[in-house]
């Protein structure tokens, strides 16, 4: 491990593993944290872990980024004393809490609600992300409902927004700090790190939402998803089509 990213969630995550990617970085994001160690995280959320936990987790990572680890940045520094910390901040905390309610509302979309009725993969990734929004912010999402906008609780959030950003401040050691926004760029970041800036632009990714189809098209679990959607709706047709053929011809036989 040599980068920790300890910027919460909706603080330039999806930007950050694309840069540390750029620069050479086997990077952990939220949907690699779930891919590849869900059911470690599931145990650390709901148990808790141990630093050889960690160690044994992220020994071939070279970075990560967002929920969860971002939460447990100091428990992950114990286990890879040499990594340095990237704390990510937005502008103003209302910017950032705009963008977490902005959120809550667009992954309650209702293809992603009737997703989660058909696809048992979906339900355990959005579970999973519950018990990674708890962690962080002390807080998750209101159910779902179709008819219903959720909301979160935006000031328990603000809260942990505002302890969490604080507890990074006062402990992580000074040497191996970097406070940084994305809109800063490469220069800051790469001299932090001490690599080359790239000729590149750097990336900004996510905004509105993109980085969702990005996902639907190349992740294992997103596909998989998918596909049990594809099959359980074809399958729920092809029951209703059949159904229907015997109501009427009962109902033909009848008459």
């Amino acid at each position: 491990m040599k980068v920790i990213c300890a910027g919460l969630h909706k603080t330039g995550t999806k930007s950050m593993q694309a840069a540390l990617s750029e620069l050479g970085y086997n990077v952990y994001d939220f949907m690699e944290h779930y891919t590849y160690l869900g059911n470690e995280w599931t145990k650390i959320m709901s148990k808790g872990g141990t630093t050889e936990d960690f160690c044994r987790m992220f020994k071939n990572v070279d970075a990560v980024t967002d929920v969860p680890a971002c939460t447990f940045w100091d428990e992950i520094h114990k286990a890879f004393p040499d990594a340095k910390i990237v704390l990510c901040l937005r502008d103003s905390e209302d910017e950032w809490a705009k963008s977490v309610g902005n959120e809550a509302v667009s992954e309650a979309r209702w293809l992603i609600l009737i997703g989660l009725v058909f696809s048992p993969t979906l339900r355990r990734l959005r579970e999973h992300k519950n018990y990674c929004m708890y962690s962080a912010f002390g807080t998750t999402y209101n159910k779902e409902s179709l008819f219903k906008t959720p909301h979160y609780n935006q000031m328990l959030t603000r809260m942990h927004y505002r302890r969490h950003n604080a507890h990074v401040l006062q402990n992580a050691p000074k040497d191996k700090l970097l406070v940084y926004n994305v809109k800063e760029g490469w220069e800051p970041l790469c001299k932090f790190l001490g690599v080359d800036v790239p000729s590149k632009p750097f990336p900004h990714r996510n905004k509105n939402g993109s980085i969702v189809d990005e996902y639907l098209e190349s992740n294992p679990v997103l596909i998989r998803a998918q596909r049990e959607i594809i099959f359980f709706v074809a399958l729920l047709i092809v029951i209703i089509s059949v159904a229907s053929y015997m109501l009427i011809a009962l109902f033909n036989n009848d008459n």
